[in-house]
């Protein structure tokens, strides 16, 4: 895939990462807590903040998926990540997402990740896309669910059990609000 494509919701712009999202992105993954139901919950240095994204530029080059910057719309301030990410240890394509806790319990990772699955079923063809999530983790969790994702059972990725949920494209496209 040549380019990343930018998409609107009805609150959100999911753009390409750029250079000037670092520092952002850098003060968003300092906030308390934010890294907490992740594999590596110690906030990172800015340098590996820089290598973050130019891993999903690269990803994105090589898969023709990735994460998005996300932005509320025509703001021009970059609130986390949302998008899409191949396995390649599993075969599959996780939905992932981050916001900055002040944009918390407003419906707008759940926005996004609606976004990323659509891109995934309609414009790249997956047959399905799974979900993973801490145990603890009820808040994401709930995104899965009004994402109509299913649980499926419990695995071992990134080092840790997590839930993993499902979506399979047929089941994707009987639903209105996708």
């Amino acid at each position: 895939m040549s380019e990343i494509p930018t998409i609107t919701t009805p609150r959100l712009d999911l753009r390409p990462f750029t250079a000037e999202d670092v520092e952002p992105l850098h003060h968003i993954l300092q906030e308390e807590g934010i890294l907490r139901y992740f594999p590596n919950p110690t906030s990172p240095p800015r340098e590996r903040v820089e290598r973050i994204i130019a891993h999903q530029l690269d990803h994105w080059a090589e898969h023709g998926l990735g994460w998005w910057a996300v932005e509320p719309r025509d703001q021009g301030e970059l609130i986390g990540w949302n998008g899409l990410q191949f396995l390649p240890e599993t075969d599959e394509v996780e939905v992932a997402y981050l916001l900055s806790k002040a944009y918390w319990g407003q419906g707008l990772a759940t926005e996004g990740a609606r976004a990323g699955l659509q891109y995934g079923f309609e414009v790249l063809g997956l047959d399905q896309i799974v979900g993973l999530v801490h145990p603890e983790n009820r808040a994401s969790q709930r995104v899965l669910e009004k994402l109509g994702m299913s649980f499926v059972d419990r695995s071992h990725y990134f080092g840790l059990e997590l839930l993993r949920y499902r979506l399979d494209r047929s089941t994707s496209s009987d639903q209105q609000q996708l």
